[in-house]
């Protein structure tokens, strides 16, 4: 393997690593804020659900970042590493802003803007692109959906019950928070293993695209680690900021995010995890008391997930002539 590989591979370890940093948010921010489980403790087992997932539920997402969306025989690695630089630098930004973003909103910006100008816009396949679209932006519509439905049918069934029953929606996050773990280490390590499985063809280490064991093993890990680092940032503003959250809030949430991702995942879409339980969060409050929820931030977050990918992709297509004369 060539020199620009490994450097394709570190890049994509660090996406990877910050895709996990990033979304440890999204899968622990309201068990964290509605006091079900201890911080720390929950960061470490939700980590070791996100190791497991990809070893449990397919490479169908791997596939389609590595060839539903451009066709290999037609890129180089630089484009590849513009891609990667591109998604790392938006996620810091909006880290360092504390406003959640997507991490996967930012890798496709970065493949279409690197392609664009690496390769021409004739290597993006129309296909891989429609289904991509459709998943991401599909996504958090289901969630307020979905979330709002379900939050009402929760009520309905607990009509009538004792407070104790808060301490059931406080026990069974634990488990919620685990499946949804597996669910995002399911759907977002796996863009991690297209992009180095798209890598590993383009520099001819392999003859097809199929994803080697040591690179879901990597990938798995490096998104474990993120997620036991925490991101505490975007959690302050996923547990608190869009609505004061209680036990049946966390509990409802996490199982409407959990289920999207998972089928998501299942059927190599790739879905933004920060938009699903943001847009979850959402629908729980609003099933509640629309005016409680602080609908602002969720205007803030929609800016920020309309801007990703145009600007990423910006990024990337500047990214990319330094490297091409870096690393040919």
């Amino acid at each position: 393997m060539s020199p620009a590989f490994y450097f394709l591979l570190i890049s994509a370890l660090v996406f990877d690593f910050l895709n996990g940093f990033h979304d440890s948010a999204n899968i622990v921010a309201t068990p964290i804020a509605s006091r079900a489980i201890a911080p720390r403790r929950v960061l470490w087992l939700v980590a070791l659900a996100e190791f497991a997932g990809p070893f449990l539920f397919g490479v169908a997402v791997a596939e389609t970042i590595g060839k539903g969306l451009t066709k290999p025989t037609n890129i180089t690695m630089s484009v590849i590493v513009a891609a990667m630089l591109a998604a790392i630098i938006w996620n810091v930004i909006t880290w360092l802003l504390g406003i959640p973003s997507s991490s996967s909103h930012a890798l496709v910006g970065g493949i279409v803007g690197a392609v664009g100008v690496g390769s021409g816009m004739n290597a993006l396949q129309s296909a891989g692109l429609i289904k991509v679209s459709i998943a991401l932006f599909l996504s958090p519509v289901l969630g307020i959906f979905i979330g709002y439905m379900l939050m009402n049918l929760t009520l309905y069934l607990a009509r009538g019950a004792s407070p104790r029953i808060n301490q059931f929606f406080k026990r069974a996050q634990l488990l919620t928070a685990i499946g949804l773990a597996l669910s995002h280490g399911a759907n977002d390590a796996q863009k991690t293993m297209g992009i180095i499985t798209l890598g590993l063809l383009v520099d001819g280490a392999i003859d097809s695209f199929e994803v080697p064991l040591w690179v879901v093993a990597l990938s798995a890990g490096a998104i474990a680690l993120g997620t036991a680092t925490g991101g505490w940032r975007l959690i302050k503003t996923l547990g608190g900021r869009i609505y004061k959250i209680r036990p049946v809030h966390g509990f409802v949430s996490q199982i409407t995010g959990g289920a999207i991702i998972l089928g998501a995942a299942m059927f190599g879409g790739p879905v933004s995890t920060t938009q699903v339980m943001s847009s979850a969060i959402m629908g729980v409050g609003s099933a509640e008391r629309v005016s409680k929820v602080r609908w602002q931030v969720g205007q803030e977050m929609l800016v920020a997930w309309v801007l990703t990918i145009p600007i990423t992709a910006v990024m990337a297509a500047l990214l990319y002539f330094p490297l091409r004369e870096l690393l040919g």
